[in-house]
């Protein structure tokens, strides 16, 4: 049986000449199929990792109880003095997590930005952030500095210009390199952020770095214990976990939605394409069968043929995706805080070959039946050209 198959199958290869235009449909169509699912995929995954690279273990936040995220939480000032006077606590930065208006570059359309106002202890705790051009802003006046994925997302950036933040007009004077999503945001002194967006004695979270782990930290159930505080402890490492695993969700439910729709056209032209192939060969195939060919050979041939234009597909449009958009840099909206977030594709070799197994499933179902009706043809009928 094997020997019969791998011989079919080569007479079925050595005729793809006759038949290329025919049968480069299932590889353009599946193709296109897998370039959509896994640059969807890839989005999802670097978004997902454009947040979670944001935290560190021995960071945390401290959010007022029951916010999911700094843009639903405040604190006050005399919850951020107590808390930064616990045991454990190498650092407390309070921060202001506001959102600006600003005009985005791909579309000339009025969009929202992070804003975050911070004080001197924000750049302690973040040592990975590094000004790369310009300064750090200084405190009591109106400066700002802007996130390199800021820069790439919004005009109005550059060193130098001036844009209007509420009723007052902000110079920027640096630009900075974070981790993650920090790189979408733009920094300015605290208490001038807190008089322009009237948030006097209150800041959105407390960013904290520990002495130890957070995720060990006896310190959560301090704050949370203590009746002059209504806050809770987050691990940075879960906070950006949680926010990027929701939205990532979303971007895989719709890439699958589209891609399933996608498919079933796929599966409809890999139907067309074999049950035309096995129709143009019934005579030979009906000789092979009058030679003593087994019926399952024969099937195992079309199906193998077909699974491999589907791979073909599927290599294709993995491969375009992968040397197109592997590292590209883009930005989606953060549904948390209705702002941009840059982020970098990531096209995985895993996002790959499971783009190729999604081909040779698309290439099974479609040969399926023409396969299966290859060999109940009746031998008689096939051999006379009916």
């Amino acid at each position: 049986m094997l020997i019969q198959t791998a011989k079919l199958t080569a007479m079925s290869l050595m005729s793809l000449g006759g038949r290329l235009s025919s049968s480069s449909i299932i590889v353009v169509g599946i193709g296109g199929v897998v370039a959509v699912l896994v640059g969807l995929l890839a989005m999802a995954k670097g978004f997902e990792a454009a947040l979670e690279e944001t935290g560190r273990p021995d960071r945390a936040l401290v959010l007022r109880t029951g916010a999911s995220d700094e843009i639903t939480s405040w604190l006050t000032m005399e919850e951020l003095a107590i808390v930064s006077d616990l045991e454990g606590i190498t650092t407390a930065s309070g921060e202001l997590f506001v959102v600006v208006d600003l005009i985005t570059r791909d579309t000339g359309k009025p969009g929202v930005a992070i804003a975050r106002g911070v004080g001197g202890a924000a750049f302690t705790i973040r040592p990975e952030l590094e000004i790369v051009a310009g300064r750090r802003f200084d405190s009591g006046r109106n400066e700002i500095i802007a996130g390199l994925g800021a820069v790439a997302s919004y005009t109005g950036l550059a060193i130098g210009e001036r844009i209007r933040i509420r009723d007052d007009v902000w110079t920027v004077v640096g630009h900075f390199r974070g981790a993650g999503a920090q790189d979408s945001e733009v920094w300015m002194d605290l208490p001038g952020a807190q008089a322009a967006f009237r948030r006097n004695g209150a800041v959105s979270s407390i960013r904290l770095r520990l002495d130890h782990s957070a995720e060990r930290s006896p310190l959560a159930s301090r704050i949370t214990d203590d009746p002059r505080l209504s806050a809770a402890l987050v691990p940075e490492t879960q906070y950006y976990r949680a926010q990027s695993q929701e939205r990532s969700r979303l971007i895989e439910a719709f890439a699958y939605l589209v891609t399933g729709i996608m498919a079933v056209g796929s599966i409809i032209a890999a139907y067309s394409t074999m049950h035309a192939a096995v129709s143009v060969r019934a005579v030979e195939i009906a000789t092979l069968r009058a030679l003593g060919f087994r019926g399952a050979p024969i099937v195992a041939s079309v199906l193998l043929e077909a699974m491999m234009l589907a791979a073909a597909g599927g290599i294709l449009g993995g491969g375009a995706v992968y040397a197109l958009y592997d590292g590209y840099a883009a930005s989606t909206l953060d549904s948390a805080s209705m702002s941009q977030v840059a982020f970098e594709f990531a096209v995985t070799p895993e996002l790959v070959l499971a783009g190729v197994g999604a081909a040779l499933m698309l290439g099974l179902f479609g040969a399926l039946v023409p396969a299966l009706g290859a060999v109940r043809t009746n031998i008689t009928r096939g051999l006379s050209g009916d």
